[in-house]
């Protein structure tokens, strides 16, 4: 039998537990140090830390990652001298982006080789519930209004040599971000398209062009390339893995200069901004790879790159990456306004080009309020193809008003079997935009 002793009562303490003493028999003793010793022994170091969860069935690998693979191999049979995986994987990236489309090729097919296995072979996965009533974004035309205003001439003229001369018209301060929600609810990636009073109505970089002012032919933009090309522009806009300060932007675009700094400034500050935020705070620095020569800059098809990268945005939002959604959002805003009528005056009204000019604060606080007399967004009529807009392929490619112009589809009801096609096509759209 062992006695423990318990500790002393305090003295100046009335209502102290007397002093006693606890007895404990050998064999609870012995039994209460042999169970904890089987616990221990029992659970592996590190069991009580959060298991993964196991897939059954894991996501293919994409192109970069097969090249990686055999790159990695090769590389380290060749340089054993080199500082391990690190270096490897390093001097794989490298090689990456230096290689161009056809050689990338091999590496492409047979990664969607193994995505067209996983696709046949995976039943399609139901889409993830999102329940968001409040709207993330970081696209604020009232910021860049702001900076707009305090432009001098020569910074106009600037700004026009660029094309970007449309967005000097800006009007409007504030995203109604209850209508932006509930578009983006009715927005078809796959499709391209907005599906609202009835009808399906296709985006094309014309309706960019038409709504924003943006050119919507040229070159592709290109974001991408060897980090060696804009080694010194990261440097000179201090750019992090976060991205680009906006606030080093403004600070840049305060000074009175006209040059060709003040033009990249500003057309990173409008990316960032309005064009083609993503949902971080900072501008993304790959946009700098179409910075490099700014005399090419009014050569690219801005339109396009709008509205790839605002599909792109919203693709990414409803897969659930990101809680912020990316993109031009005041495009979707104004398109809306323009398609879709709710009065007879506003259907006789004249349209302007761009509509970017026509909507102010005061316009749209109007339309707002007719919106809420009808019932809510949606009650209105589509008048898009009278006014040019939601013209589809056809309509891109005629690229004038005196075509025949194609009448807006008709939605159809959707049955379970299509909604689910639907989800596995932006599936793939989203791995497609990875693959590149």
């Amino acid at each position: 039998m062992v006695e423990v002793e318990a500790s002393p009562p305090d003295l100046n303490n009335e209502t102290s537990p007397p002093h006693h003493t606890i007895t404990m028999l050998p064999g609870e003793r012995d039994y209460a140090m042999g169970k904890r010793k089987e616990q221990d022994i029992g659970e592996p170091e590190g069991s009580r830390k959060k298991k993964k969860k196991q897939v059954a069935n894991p996501r293919p690998a994409c192109s970069w990652v097969h090249f990686s693979r055999d790159f990695i191999k090769e590389y380290s049979a060749t340089h054993p001298e080199s500082s391990g995986l690190k270096a490897a994987t390093k001097a794989a990236s490298d090689a990456w982006k230096l290689m161009g489309p056809e050689e990338k090729a091999k590496y492409t097919t047979r990664a969607r080789e193994v995505w067209d296995k996983y696709l046949s072979s995976t039943p399609a996965r139901p889409p993830k519930p999102r329940r968001q009533t409040k709207l993330v974004t970081r696209c604020s035309p009232g910021r860049l209004l702001n900076v707009l205003q305090r432009l001098t001439p020569d910074q106009k003229e600037a700004v026009k040599s660029m094309g970007f001369g449309s967005i000097l018209g800006l009007r409007c301060r504030t995203l109604r971000r209850s209508l932006c929600l509930w578009l983006l609810e009715r927005f078809n990636t796959v499709r391209r398209s907005l599906e609202i009073c009835g009808e399906r109505i296709p985006l094309t970089p014309r309706d960019v062009e038409l709504v924003m002012g943006l050119p919507a032919s040229g070159k592709d933009v290109v974001n991408s390339g060897s980090d060696e090309l804009i080694l010194e522009l990261r440097k000179k806009y201090n750019a992090t893995n976060r991205g680009i300060s906006v606030r080093l932007l403004e600070e840049r675009l305060a000074a009175p200069e006209a040059g060709e700094d003040f033009k990249r400034s500003f057309v990173l500050y409008v990316m960032g901004t309005l064009v083609c935020p993503t949902a971080r705070l900072d501008v993304s620095p790959s946009f700098l790879h179409f910075l490099t020569n700014m005399d090419v800059l009014h050569q690219y098809n801005w339109g396009k790159f709008l509205l790839d990268r605002l599909v792109r945005e919203i693709s990414r939002f409803r897969q659930g990456k990101q809680r912020a959604v990316g993109g031009c959002l005041l495009f979707l805003q104004l398109f809306y306004y323009e398609s879709v009528a709710v009065g007879a005056a506003y259907e006789s009204a004249p349209v302007a080009f761009p509509c970017l000019f026509s909507w102010g604060e005061e316009e749209i606080s109007e339309r707002e309020k007719q919106e809420k007399e009808l019932g809510g967004y949606g009650s209105g009529e589509v008048v898009c193809k009278e006014r040019g807009l939601g013209m589809g392929s056809f309509g891109y490619k005629a690229q004038t008003d005196c075509m025949p112009l194609r009448a807006v589809e008709q939605v159809q009801e959707l049955s379970h079997a299509q909604d689910m096609e639907d989800q596995e096509d932006e599936d793939t759209f989203i791995e497609q935009d990875l693959l590149r």
